[in-house]
C-alpha cells in the first residue's frame, strides 16, 4: 500500500516539529508540502531526511512554496506550473517516484487564493487554473497513476463548508472558481475523498479568527485529486484533523490517500 498525503503547513520552520511528529504517526509514503515559506536552503533538510525521507523543494523567500517528501527514490522532480515564463511565484512542483507496480507521479499545488476578488489576485487565480488544467490533460496522455495534492483554495461545493453562505461573494467559492475545478473534474479525475464518502463535516481548514476551529467552523480546501489510474486501485482517504488542536498548529490538516501499489523495497 501506498500512502501519499498533503499537508499546507504555513510555515515550515514554525511547524517542523508538528510535521515530523506526524509522519512518525501517520507514516506516509508521500508527502506534498504547501506555504513552506522558505527558501531551498532553509528548508529543514536534514531533519526530514533523518526520518527515512528524501526531499525536493521549490521554495521562495517569505511567500508560497511548495515541497514534496518521499520514503522511496524521486527519479525526477520539475519545478513550476507550465504556461507562463514570467510566472515568479513558487506554488507547483511535480515529482515521479518508482514503484514496483511502475512509476506514480505526484504535483504538490499551492493554487492561489485570489482574494479580494474584484482586483488582479483573482484574474491571476483563473490564469493559473487554466495552466493547471493544461498541465493536468498533458499528464493523463501518460496514463501513469498520477495525483494532484495540494490546497487548491476552492471550496467545491455548498456542503464543504459549515456556513457556505459566507462565502458566496469569496475567490474561494464564487461560481467562477468552481466551474474552473469541475472542469479539472471533468478531465477524469476523482476527488479522493468524496470517492470514499459523502459525509457532511469534513473539512481541512479552520480560520485562525473567530473562533472558527473551536466552533469547527471550517471547510474543505484541500484536495487529493486521482488519475483514472490512481483512482482505480485507492483503498481509502482520511482527514487528520488532530493536529489543528495542537498548540501553534497550521490553520490546515493534513489529508491523505492510500492506493494499492506496492512501494519499492
Amino acid at each position: 500500500m501506498l500512502r501519499i498525503a498533503s499537508w499546507n503547513v504555513n510555515s515550515i520552520r514554525q511547524r517542523v516539529a508538528h510535521l515530523t511528529e506526524w509522519l512518525g504517526q501517520a507514516s506516509p509514503d508521500i508527502v506534498c508540502l504547501q506555504e513552506i515559506k522558505c527558501l531551498d536552503e532553509n528548508f529543514p533538510t536534514a531533519e526530514i531526511e533523518a526520518l527515512g525521507y528524501n526531499v525536493v523543494t521549490h521554495g521562495q523567500k517569505t511567500f508560497n512554496g511548495v515541497a514534496i517528501l518521499s520514503r522511496h527514490p524521486i527519479d525526477e522532480a520539475t519545478p513550476r506550473l507550465p504556461g507562463n515564463d514570467g510566472d515568479e511565484q513558487s506554488r507547483y512542483l511535480e515529482a515521479v517516484i518508482s514503484t514496483r507496480d511502475g512509476v506514480v507521479r505526484v504535483a504538490s499545488i499551492y493554487l492561489p487564493n485570489g482574494n479580494p476578488p474584484e482586483t488582479e489576485k483573482y484574474p491571476y487565480k483563473l490564469a493559473w487554473m487554466d495552466r493547471l488544467i493544461a498541465r493536468a490533460r498533458a499528464l493523463l496522455a501518460l496514463e501513469e497513476p498520477l495525483v494532484l495534492a495540494g490546497d487548491y483554495n476552492v471550496i467545491p461545493a455548498a456542503e464543504d463548508a459549515k456556513t457556505p453562505d459566507a462565502w458566496v461573494g469569496d475567490a474561494l467559492f464564487l461560481p467562477a472558481t468552481r466551474a474552473k475545478f469541475r472542469e479539472l473534474v471533468n478531465l477524469g479525475f476523482t476527488d479522493a475523498l468524496r470517492a470514499c464518502t459523502g459525509s457532511p463535516g469534513l473539512y481541512t481548514f479552520w480560520d485562525y479568527q473567530a473562533g472558527a476551529w473551536q466552533r469547527d467552523n471550517g471547510i474543505r480546501i484541500d484536495h487529493l485529486m486521482l488519475s483514472p489510474h490512481a483512482a482505480a486501485v485507492l483503498a481509502g482517504c482520511a482527514i487528520d484533523k488532530s493536529t489543528r488542536a495542537r498548540d501553534k498548529p497550521s490553520d490546515h490538516v493534513p489529508i491523505r490517500c492510500d492506493l494499492a501499489i506496492e512501494p519499492r523495497a
